[in-house]
């Protein structure tokens, strides 16, 4: 969920809904075997209500004036450029599904890798934020026709595999995710998506220690990926390690100056 994403996620927002949304699944037992158990969303309608937010009338008139040339334009090129513009006002206005929809009409005109590597990104990005279950398995599902046809020019694309991966862990089939994440990471023991995803799972299903084991690993790789450190903190927290949480989300607050990842750091130092 490295963006493209997860996207240049919101903390508090998307990450944790994605994370308490998904199926409890056991990722890391000591026999290597893997257990599913009922979860359920403890994030209420956040996301959703970012999502609704109304839009203001010049995005309004903006929308509309491109969808009317949309309708009436004969050359791809022209018909991909004006749809990707669309798809840009609906992302910065947080309608993601609508975003990823324009990416899609874009990708279906000009049919190429790069065109379909956007769609499915953009439909990654509004499969985070969904949290009813139904658009969550349709978002799903249109994120890996998209990105399955990159992989199919290029295998190595393993950042593609692991939000692949990710669509499948909400499925009615998660293991299969969780297979391919750990593909992933026999391939590449060091892959940031693969060691993240992990860490967030092992998280998701309670097995905290394998959290810490998972994070730790990612920031020593990947230091720069505040998410990681931000969930190594959270990871210890939730183990008892107070000691190494304390100093650990220090450490966060010293790398960035995001307001929303500082207040949810001095939640936890309040607890600590």
């Amino acid at each position: 969920m490295k963006k493209s994403q997860i996207i240049a996620v919101i903390f508090g927002i998307v990450c944790i809904g994605v994370l308490f949304s998904l199926p409890r699944v056991v990722v890391d037992n000591e026999d290597g075997n893997s257990v599913i158990t009922e979860g359920e969303s403890t994030t209420g309608n956040v996301t959703e209500e970012i999502h609704d937010a109304p839009l203001a009338q010049e995005e309004r008139d903006n929308i509309n004036l491109l969808a009317n040339e949309l309708g009436i334009t004969e050359n791809k090129e022209k018909y991909a450029s004006l749809a990707t513009e669309l798809a840009s006002l609906y992302s910065n206005a947080g309608k993601f599904d609508s975003a990823a929809y324009f990416l899609e009409m874009a990708a279906d005109k000009i049919e190429t890798a790069e065109s379909w590597e956007k769609a499915g990104i953009a439909y990654y990005d509004a499969y985070t934020f969904a949290m009813n279950e139904e658009k969550v398995a349709y978002l799903a599902e249109k994120t890996r026709t998209y990105l399955n046809k990159v992989l199919e020019e290029d295998p190595k694309r393993v950042d593609l595999k692991s939000k692949i991966a990710m669509t499948y862990v909400s499925s009615s089939n998660p293991m299969q995710g969780i297979t391919m994440l750990r593909e992933i990471l026999e391939e590449d023991p060091t892959n940031e998506d693969g060691l993240f995803n992990m860490g967030v799972l092992s998280m998701q299903s309670g097995q905290y220690k394998r959290a810490v084991e998972r994070f730790e690993e990612l920031v020593r790789y990947h230091p720069e990926n505040i998410q990681g450190q931000f969930y190594l903190g959270v990871s210890y927290f939730e183990s008892k390690q107070n000691n190494k949480a304390k100093k650990q989300f220090q450490q966060v607050q010293n790398m960035t100056t995001d307001q929303m990842v500082l207040a949810s750091v001095e939640s936890y130092l309040e607890r600590l």
